[in-house]
């Protein structure tokens, strides 16, 4: 599904009364389907981007539309997932996962049912009566994912899900949403701090100046796909790289 943003920007009060400009004016169309990754400095608006996306946070000016439809409250076609994995401490694996389903009034054994089909997909079946403290990083965020899934959205907003993960726990679950994401096509608008990580999942990479967030490079990421982690250590996947980051270097001059 087709998101666009038309001169949209955020700011923020501040002390004395006035405003704090945060985002924009920023104007550009995410493909149905495609793959977007988000890049820049910290505090250069990528966050307050995905919350208004996610219609949890009123832009200043501008709009922005899930297809035809302006994007001012939570859309049901659209989900997003932050860092924090944010899984209820007091229920077990299956239960926060089934939490979509248990909102939308679904009876107890038909949702822990769908919800065990799943966790093979998120390498965690045998894991459904744990509890989140039980769990490793990795798994908390498999079964957040988890949780996003369920929701059967067709677009995901995955504000650095894996940014408190280890490198290679990190790349492991990159490469399972990718494979997860190969069952059931969404449109995916993922912000990260990791270039490399930009540049093996997406289909596009969008480098946001400093605050106010504008954007100044729009690349297209041309890899084939299926991707796969050795892809890191070929020439046009290091080339890709070398661009993001030089565009993410020019905002120090």
């Amino acid at each position: 599904m087709r998101l666009r943003l038309q001169q949209l920007a955020v700011s923020y009060p501040a002390p004395g009364g006035t405003l704090l400009p945060a985002l924009g004016p920023i104007t550009f169309d995410i493909a149905d389907d495609e793959f977007l990754c988000l890049v820049g400095p910290s505090g250069c608006g990528k966050s307050t981007l995905i919350r208004v996306l996610a219609g949890l946070l009123q832009p200043t000016a501008g709009s922005a539309y899930c297809g035809d439809a302006l994007i001012d409250r939570p859309l049901p076609d659209i989900a997003i997932m932050f860092q924090d994995a944010n899984l209820m401490p007091w229920r077990t694996v299956l239960d926060n996962i089934a939490l979509p389903l248990e909102i939308a009034g679904v009876a107890e054994s038909e949702r822990h049912q769908t919800v065990r089909e799943l966790l093979p997909q998120l390498n965690l079946d045998g894991f459904e009566l744990a509890y989140p403290a039980e769990l490793s990083g990795g798994m908390a965020q498999r079964a957040a994912l988890g949780r996003v899934i369920l929701q059967q959205p067709r677009i995901w907003l995955l504000d650095e899900p894996f940014g408190a993960l280890d490198a290679l726990t990190r790349e492991k679950l990159s490469l399972e949403l990718l494979r997860l994401r190969q069952r059931s096509r969404q449109t995916i608008v993922l912000v990260t701090h990791d270039i490399s990580e930009a540049v093996l999942l997406a289909d596009r990479i969008i480098v946001l100046s400093r605050r106010p967030g504008a954007v100044i490079a729009d690349i297209a990421i041309d890899l084939p796909r299926p991707r796969f982690a050795a892809m890191i250590y070929q020439p046009e996947f290091l080339r890709l790289t070398k661009q993001v980051r030089e565009s993410i270097e020019s905002l120090r001059d």
